[in-house]
């Protein structure tokens, strides 16, 4: 994973019941299932010797458990730029439902009634961008699928409705960093990697 310049590693929270049910999920503090503290505690190991020198977190309760079981939640700083997409009218019911209303419906897509919008997530998402490079250095972000797929996008100087091409699995790893000048997507879903070769 040889990259350029500070990388970046994102974590979507550990599997919750509506996770694994395919539940939207935005404000509601669902807590982790036993799967997900597995998988949360197991980033512990994978993430021990990076010297991370920002760690941001979703203040959503499922965000901050996967970051405590990691081992980060003294070093990490909360904010609401990295909480979920806000779903609305559309919050704990799957897209299969939401279909049944509206059958051509995504989130990137169509309207979210009551949510927000893909543009008002990117924005979130851009202030975030700008404090990692402001940093210059390694970061580590706990945060969730929606968020991190528009944050992806939206590093890779897309717009937001491209963050549909991403999808990214709980307690999973992904990385974005440089190669030169370009902002680039390293890894995504790694469940385990080795990170003392880099650069």
């Amino acid at each position: 994973m040889r990259s350029s310049g500070p990388q970046i590693v994102l974590v979507r929270h550990g599997e919750t019941e509506w996770s694994k049910d395919g539940k939207h999920t935005s404000y509601s503090d669902i807590p982790l299932t036993l799967e997900g503290e597995r998988q949360a505690s197991y980033l512990k190991s994978e993430l021990r010797n990076w010297d991370f020198k920002l760690v941001l977190c979703s203040p959503r309760k499922r965000a901050v458990r996967t970051c405590e079981l990691a081992g980060f939640l003294d070093r990490a700083e909360k904010t609401d730029d990295l909480s979920e997409w806000n779903y609305g009218d559309y919050e704990g019911i799957t897209t299969a439902e939401i279909r049944k209303i509206d059958p051509k419906w995504t989130v990137f897509t169509r309207p979210t009634p009551g949510g927000e919008t893909p543009e008002q997530v990117a924005n979130r998402c851009d202030r975030v961008i700008l404090r990692l490079r402001n940093i210059h250095n390694d970061a580590l972000i706990f945060a969730h699928g929606h968020v991190l797929r528009v944050l992806i996008a939206r590093w890779l100087e897309l717009p937001p409705i491209e963050g549909r091409h991403f999808v990214i699995q709980t307690g999973a790893l992904n990385i974005l960093s440089y190669e030169h000048e370009s902002t680039v997507l390293i890894s995504l879903n790694a469940t385990t990697f080795r990170n003392d070769s880099r650069r």
